[in-house]
């Protein structure tokens, strides 16, 4: 399940839903969050922007890809956008399976790939003024290794 929306999220409420089937035997969870500094800068909020329609089109191709690669007996991807101050959720993925190895990898897969592939765009208001958020070398290292293991 995708769902992008601007308002806040209840982690306890949602993953109740998901651990409801008989066969669930694990949940591996990610939770994001607005962080309150970029290097020596203090982050005022975040301004995250997207095109409705083609944002949940994407996430549901990597969702499907995250079916097919694992056997996963529920799925759930929620993503903020608008302007959100430190602290505050901006995405969670949770995903269920028989067991946990397969509900590891998949929640793994599905937060390098939001990292580096979802079609949202960051606008961060710092002491200085404001600064578009450019991809870390970093994170595309993490994303690469899923790729050697299609």
């Amino acid at each position: 399940m995708i769902r992008v929306q601007r308002e806040d999220f209840d982690v306890g409420v949602e993953m109740a839903a998901l651990s409801g089937s008989g066969e669930v035997g694990a949940m591996a969870s990610f939770v994001g969050l607005v962080r309150g500094q970029a290097g020596d800068d203090k982050i005022g909020a975040m301004t995250l922007e997207h095109y409705p329609g083609m944002t949940e089109k994407k996430l549901a191709e990597v969702e499907t890809e995250a079916r097919q690669r694992w056997p996963l007996e529920d799925c759930l991807i929620i993503h903020r956008y608008g302007r959100l101050e430190p602290g505050e959720r901006i995405v969670m993925v949770i995903t269920a399976a028989s067991h946990r190895q397969a509900a590891l990898e998949a929640c793994a897969f599905l937060i390098d790939w939001l990292k580096t592939s979802a079609p949202f765009w960051k606008l961060e208001e710092r002491g200085g003024g404001e600064e578009w958020v450019e991809a870390r070398a970093s994170d595309d290292q993490a994303a690469e290794k899923w790729a050697a293991k299609k």
